[in-house]
């Protein structure tokens, strides 16, 4: 009895939503030109087609690059907490030790994949 205030807000969320879509589908101008459904990029048309591909080691190194960013983030908690955690839990430099021994194998294991080098 105590979750059903947090369950009807969720029905009435739910609600909303699918009625507004329905709305929307319903009343919304379905006019559909040429012009209207061409693609454009920050409001001006593009110039050329886009057609290129890229490769799929830039996605690589970009989700590399957000892995190791947020991987990275976690030495700041980890830093400002040392030495006020050091006297009651000594193994918290070896967690990090180990944490950044995990970090070294993905990288050796990009460098030997050759993720990293570009042509």
């Amino acid at each position: 009895m105590t979750y059903l205030p947090v369950f009807i807000l969720m029905v009435i969320g739910l609600t909303v939503g699918v009625v507004i879509l329905a709305l929307s589908s319903f009343l919304g101008a379905g006019i559909s030109h040429p012009r209207k459904n061409m693609p454009f990029e920050c409001g001006v048309p593009s110039l050329d087609l886009n057609e290129q591909r890229f490769s799929v080691r830039f996605y690589g190194v970009a989700i590399l690059f957000l892995l190791f960013d947020i991987e990275g983030v976690f030495f700041f908690p980890w830093a400002i907490v040392y030495k006020k955690f050091l006297g009651v839990h000594p193994w918290i430099f070896w967690e990090m030790v180990l944490f950044m021994f995990i970090l070294g194998i993905g990288y050796w294991y990009l460098l030997k994949k050759g993720l990293l080098e570009w042509e």
